[in-house]
């Protein structure tokens, strides 16, 4: 009997947990970028978040009324193992050992992320993702956290977004640690970031655990009568942005990233590449919308420029809205990599509107309308041959949105941030709804 389709939420700890500095958590680089004079718009603080660490059976409960059979969430590098490598945290452990244990007996599968990008300060101060030691101490950190939760908990993402934190954190600037570094430390950057995923799932192959890696994909889009200027432009985009971090897993090799002026990608030693290659039990996707890529303006600096999608709806974040792009991202995995390709998990796809709560309700139509979008178009995928086996909405909880601090609600539930105060929207019940309908047709 194959395994039932896993229909979630998703969250992560930095961006949900408050309670930074309580029972033996140390600072992450995101601690440490927030307290930056205009890094968080607003100077929102990340302090309390949405206390899930103290209100995570709250939120738990939550999750069972909403009838998902999963939730995907972040452990915290710098709870577990506060300077990132050498001494375990009891207390930080302890916390997710009672959370999974209370997932589980609601019959909800846990599915936890590893370095959802909030490593330790004390890793950052010795180098960071330029150094290769930091690929190790992740593996260190992953083996203590399986030997922990591996009894109850099979199946495990390593990394989450692993192209945007090499970019926004390390060649703009725009997230944590705040590093502007020029195209080649970038991919080293990039690369020990692989060689940290395949250093994990080895760890977690060898407790007959599965690894998956979810990545931000984003299908390209060229402007009408494109010039071949701007066919290379995309050509450039998507190999950075959609294959830097699928192609050396699933084929072994590197992208052509020739048009970055970069001929091999710096710090790859023999053997790193025989580690990466097929060290993945499943792919996560994280869609949100399309890219639409020109050929950049003279002196740029990159090979390619944005442009701005037009003439469909955009979300309160100002990301447009392309249901058929999650389908033609799906359907391009499977197509481009064929059987190298394990199955597929949409890690993270959702919205921010702009809510209210009236009268002790919040009513969220657009989100509504994105969800069954976006749900109609996994449902296109699978039927064009996409092994998609789960979807997980972005997100349960209004959360601290990174550098946007609380002015972006992605939540089904909303939070008061003054108060905690949690009210469902009418998107959490419309997504009840849809996930009940799907369970009773099995």
């Amino acid at each position: 009997m194959s395994s039932p389709f896993l229909w979630g939420t998703a969250s992560a700890a930095f961006q949900v947990e408050g309670a930074l500095s309580e029972d033996g958590r140390a600072p992450s680089v995101w601690d440490v970028f927030a307290a930056r004079p205009g890094a968080i718009r607003d100077g929102h603080s990340p302090a309390a978040a949405c206390d899930h660490y103290h209100r995570w059976s709250e939120d738990v409960d939550l999750l069972d009324r909403l009838g998902v059979n999963a939730y995907r969430f972040s452990i915290a590098w710098p709870r577990v193992v506060p300077r990132g490598s050498g001494a375990v945290n009891k207390a930080g452990l302890d916390f997710y050992d009672r959370l999974v244990d209370a997932l589980l007996e609601r019959g909800i599968a846990p599915l936890p992320t590893l370095f959802h990008w909030d490593l330790p300060q004390a890793l950052e101060d010795a180098g960071g993702w330029l150094a290769r030691d930091t690929s190790k101490a992740f593996a260190d950190y992953t083996a203590v956290v399986a030997d922990r939760l591996g009894d109850r908990v099979g199946r495990w993402i390593t990394l989450n977004e692993p192209v945007v934190h090499m970019a926004y954190g390390h060649a703009f600037g725009i997230h944590a640690p705040g590093r502007t570094l020029d195209v080649p430390e970038v991919l080293r950057v990039a690369h020990h970031l692989l060689l940290a995923h395949g250093l994990a799932a080895a760890e977690l192959r060898s407790r007959g655990l599965e690894a998956l890696l979810t990545n931000n994909l984003s299908p390209v889009r060229a402007p009408e009568h494109a010039t071949d200027a701007d066919l290379a432009a995309g050509a450039a985009y998507d190999a950075l942005h959609n294959r830097l971090f699928t192609d050396p897993v699933l084929t072994g090799a590197h992208p052509d990233l020739s048009a970055f002026g970069v001929p091999e990608v710096p710090g790859v030693r023999e053997g790193d590449l025989d580690l990466i290659t097929g060290s993945v039990d499943g792919i996560g996707v994280n869609y949100y919308n399309p890219s639409l890529v020109l050929a950049p303006e003279e002196g740029s600096g990159l090979p390619f420029a944005l442009g701005e999608i037009t003439g469909v709806p955009t979300t309160a974040f100002g990301w447009p809205v392309v249901p058929e792009g999650l389908t033609e991202t799906l359907v391009g995995l499977t197509d481009r990599y064929g059987n190298a390709l394990p199955p597929l998990y949409v890690t993270e796809n959702g919205c921010s509107c702009r809510d209210e709560v009236e009268d002790g309700r919040v009513a969220d139509p657009e989100r509504i309308a994105y969800l069954e979008g976006h749900i109609a178009a996994v449902d296109a995928a699978r039927e064009r041959g996409a092994d998609v086996r789960g979807y997980f909405v972005w997100t349960l909880t209004d959360n601290f949105e990174w550098a946007e601090g609380y002015h972006q609600r992605f939540g089904l539930v909303h939070v008061d941030h003054a108060t905690q105060t949690r009210t469902p929207k009418d998107s959490f019940a419309r997504y009840r709804d849809i996930i009940a309908a799907r369970t009773a047709a099995l």
